[in-house]
């Protein structure tokens, strides 16, 4: 395995729950307890970015299945256009890394295809380790905990916007996944991750960017 190189931030509080890494072996370090998203940048595919535009008119709001780690989903998911199997191609790929990270034979897969923010306010998942990858429009957004409220969450807003609730305690701590990125996002179901989780959410999705395409993945164990 290749030697670890890290870049961190770091939030005014200490040390950063949010670790950007340089490779893909330094993707466990989303199993220390104190980092709650681990994210690889990756260069965008321009095949697979020109596929996308032709392509995501004809994939309607995506698709929902379930996938053995390896193959992976198959291409006839897929309108047939040039790139199509780059995408095939990288999709198995991050699935078999999100696999052999989390131990699992088989992933609930989503590919979502996103006129609107979906999830708009900032949240946490009831997940235990989810992997997110925009493959079209911006990348999905973070508030580090150091400038964070969690107790403004939710019913904590009392219905106003994140940008007034309280819960932003400073801008500072918001950060983005860059597009093609691997991302993995620790829930409050992981084990010792009671509430607690990565704070993130939806970013606006600009009409010259629309559609968004995103790739999620959740661990399936039978």
């Amino acid at each position: 395995m290749t030697e670890l190189l890290t870049l961190e931030r770091v939030s005014e509080e200490g040390v950063s729950d949010i670790a950007e890494v340089a490779s893909l072996t330094g993707l466990v370090r989303i199993f220390e307890p104190d980092i709650q998203l681990c994210h690889l940048p990756r260069s965008p595919d321009s095949l697979i970015e020109r596929y996308l535009a032709a392509a995501a008119p004809r994939l309607g709001e995506g698709f929902r299945q379930l996938v053995d780690v390896q193959p992976g989903c198959a291409a006839s998911d897929f309108p047939d256009l040039p790139g199509r199997q780059a995408l095939v191609n990288d999709i198995a790929f991050i699935v078999a890394v999100y696999g052999d990270l989390l131990g699992c034979q088989r992933v609930a897969l989503r590919l979502e295809v996103i006129r609107r923010a979906m999830c708009p306010r900032f949240h946490v998942d009831r997940t235990g380790i989810r992997l997110l990858c925009t493959y079209r429009g911006p990348g999905t957004e973070w508030l580090e905990e150091g400038h964070a409220d969690r107790t403004r969450m939710g019913h904590g807003a009392a219905g106003m916007e994140d940008e007034n609730s309280g819960l932003i305690l400073s801008r500072a701590g918001i950060g983005q996944v860059a597009p093609f990125s691997i991302a993995l996002l620790k829930g409050e179901l992981w084990q010792g991750n009671d509430h607690r989780g990565a704070i993130h959410r939806s970013p606006a999705v600009p009409e010259q960017d629309a559609p968004r395409v995103l790739l999620a993945l959740d661990a399936v164990w039978d």
